[in-house]
């Protein structure tokens, strides 16, 4: 099956998102999703509803942390 590669990630570095924390992975960071791709908050609980700041952006997930 063909899988197109190429596909536009919703988010991008250096942009900043409002979201809620949907998960915990297993490394104890936050899950949030935008648009159903994962982004990682670190020192974040479930529930917790956050302004992020992308910082790197891999094909299939993100990195990002709080913006005060």
């Amino acid at each position: 099956m063909f899988r197109d590669e190429s596909i536009s990630v919703p988010v991008e570095e250096g942009e900043t998102y409002d979201v809620t924390i949907e998960d915990i992975a297993r490394q104890g960071d936050g899950i949030a999703r935008i648009e159903g791709f994962v982004v990682f908050v670190p020192n974040t609980s479930v529930g917790d509803e956050v302004r992020i700041k992308v910082e790197r952006v891999l094909p299939k997930f993100a990195f990002s942390t709080i913006v005060e």
